[in-house]
């Protein structure tokens, strides 16, 4: 699991719908939930939580996605197994990690140092727990 801390700046409501807005870093991150717990206030800090098989990758991105979350990233280290490959990127000072087929990884000719976009759907960032300071 990858995990950032961040503090919500914004929440739209519809009916059971929230769209909720983070910072982290001068970074806006977004999520959709169905499910808001009370605790969850603008100005509230939380840990965030992507599991690494929701991370997506792009590389020499050019366009428009309707992926929320679009983070610059440079890779750090690549770990490749029989099927899959582990990428541990660098956002921020903090680390994450995608995890991809090895097939894409190769097709992708990633490499360390690299800078590539990672993709995170807002329906696949989640709040692990609200940090009390």
């Amino acid at each position: 699991m990858s995990y950032l801390v961040a503090t919500v700046k914004q929440i739209e409501s519809c009916e059971n719908l929230h769209i909720v807005a983070f910072d982290y870093r001068g970074q806006t991150l977004r999520m959709m939930s169905l499910d808001l717990a009370d605790a969850i206030a603008i100005g509230t800090k939380v840990k965030l939580t992507i599991k690494p098989s929701h991370i997506a990758l792009a590389k020499n991105f050019e366009g428009e996605l309707s992926c929320s979350n679009q983070l610059q990233t440079t890779i750090v280290s690549i770990t490749n197994g029989e099927l899959l490959s582990a990428i541990k990127l660098d956002f921020l000072g903090t680390l994450l990690e995608s995890i991809v087929t090895l097939s894409s990884s190769q097709r992708m000719d990633l490499r360390v140092g690299e800078e590539i976009v990672a993709l995170i759907k807002a329906s696949e960032l989640s709040i692990d727990e609200v940090i009390n300071d």
